[in-house]
């Protein structure tokens, strides 16, 4: 029998104080009783022999110390998965949010998950298609991989969020692929964004959404991105499917920990951020993989703002230490307007060519992707040059170089947010632009696809 407890001594903003308390654990989640009969949420957030300290996930105001009651349920916040969430959107704690009832469950699960054995693993090999020619092209993305998007205040991570989520697909036709959206502690605006853009386009119907707003309690926010990955897990390891996780924003979600930690009077870390911000964003990150005799995945997409674009604070660079690389969007370049403003040469996948090549995705991409790369630096070195000592202290292959730059960036990566191209198109419009060098320039191919794909 669950026991109810009138002893709230005290609450101070979003967190009350439960005295006399017995068998109650951390995170297990509560329910609050209020005179006039309303029921509201909370979990605990610390435990000791006389009380427990719990956070609401509601506002405070309205309650009577004396009448109201606790109850205890044993247990920590669960989900309710099916088949039938997809096509849905969820608040941060998995209730209905787009006026439709509840989902029938085929069972409730605990949004913490269970952490994979390694040696299940299965190391990232599969190529997953964007769309977006400067991610396929230069930082593929892979099955089972962990590629986050830095972004900075004011550059359009959201619309590169929504254009990832319509257009991303695996190439095996027999592949199911779905796509779980958590938006977190984002303005009404752009949630209303996100659920328009996916509606209009049909993505919505293999896409399970979870929408977290800025006036949403900080308690809320750290469960949302637990929520999404919970629903990732059921679809792909226990219905097959290829699920991609979209995460946004990663900032506002360290935020919230820092608050709670503040909350509970914990001693601070870098930048006030509670000490085990490392651990508390790996035990999210790592639930991304790929198992083996599991014919699901799940493929993840944090996309986080860094403050005054500064790559050293926690949150991007503990992210970096986790994750498997990163796409760095560009001030520079978005000032030029192009989009996405995808900065290619501070963008990294440490696994690109483990999905790359023949049978993956085309024969000549390794070489493509090298040349590429080292053309438009060579590009931007000539340009940078011809800005101190004018166009005239070039070399002619320094000007063709810097011409090439141009083209670069406006063929290959202004490709707009609307564009869906196809990674033989990506390859095809980099030939096209390397067969504006000269032969002997392209030193990172092998001369069999030179001659196979040049155009002269």
């Amino acid at each position: 029998m669950i026991k109810e407890y009138k002893t709230i001594k005290e609450t101070a903003g979003p967190l009350m104080l439960v005295e006399n308390v017995e068998n109650v654990k951390y995170d297990e989640i509560g329910m609050i009783k209020l005179q006039n009969g309303e029921m509201r949420l909370c979990k605990v957030l610390e435990v000791n022999e006389k009380a427990a300290l719990v956070q609401l996930f509601e506002s405070s105001s309205g309650i009577n110390l004396k009448e109201s009651k606790v109850r205890f349920l044993g247990k920590g916040l669960e989900l309710g998965v099916s088949e039938n969430i997809l096509g849905r959107v969820f608040d941060g704690l998995g209730r209905p949010k787009d006026d439709l009832p509840a989902p029938i469950a085929d069972k409730k699960v605990d949004i913490n998950g269970k952490p994979i054995n390694p040696a299940a693993r299965v190391f990232p090999s599969e190529f997953i298609q964007t769309g977006i020619s400067s991610i396929d092209g230069l930082n593929t993305l892979v099955i089972g991989q962990k590629l986050p998007i830095f972004s900075g205040s004011g550059l359009p991570h959201a619309e590169l969020a929504v254009q990832i989520a319509k257009q991303a697909k695996v190439l095996k036709e027999d592949s199911k692929f779905a796509v779980v959206f958590a938006a977190i502690g984002i303005p009404f605006e752009d949630a209303e964004f996100f659920i328009r853009s996916l509606r209009e386009t049909g993505a919505i119907n293999r896409s399970v959404m979870f929408i977290n707003l800025a006036n949403d309690p900080a308690v809320e926010r750290v469960s949302t991105p637990r929520m999404a990955l919970t629903a990732a897990e059921y679809l792909a390891y226990e219905q097959g499917m290829q699920v991609l996780v979209i995460l946004t924003d990663m900032t506002n979600y360290a935020e919230a920990l820092r608050e709670i930690s503040a909350a509970r009077k914990e001693i601070p870390g870098r930048r006030a951020y509670p000490g085990y911000l490392y651990t508390d964003l790996a035990s999210l990150y790592e639930r991304a993989g790929k198992i083996k005799g599991n014919e699901g995945s799940v493929t993840m997409i944090p996309i986080l703002t860094m403050p005054e674009d500064d790559k050293t604070h926690p949150v991007p660079d503990l992210t970096g230490y986790i994750t498997e690389g990163q796409i760095v969007l560009g001030r520079e370049l978005n000032k030029k307007g192009l989009t996405p403003p995808v900065d290619v040469l501070s963008s990294l996948s440490r696994l690109k060519n483990e999905g790359i090549g023949k049978g993956k995705t085309r024969e000549d991409h390794s070489g493509v992707l090298n040349q590429l790369f080292a053309s438009y630096a060579r590009g931007k070195e000539a340009k940078e040059l011809m800005t101190i000592l004018g166009e005239s202290a070039l070399s002619e292959i320094d000007r063709v170089y810097a011409k090439f730059a141009d083209e670069f960036e406006q063929e290959f990566i202004a490709q707009g947010f609307n564009t869906n191209r196809s990674i033989d198109e990506t390859l095809n419009i980099g030939w096209k632009l390397l067969s504006k060098l000269p032969k002997q320039e392209l030193k990172r191919i092998k001369d069999i696809y030179i001659d196979k794909y040049y155009i002269d």
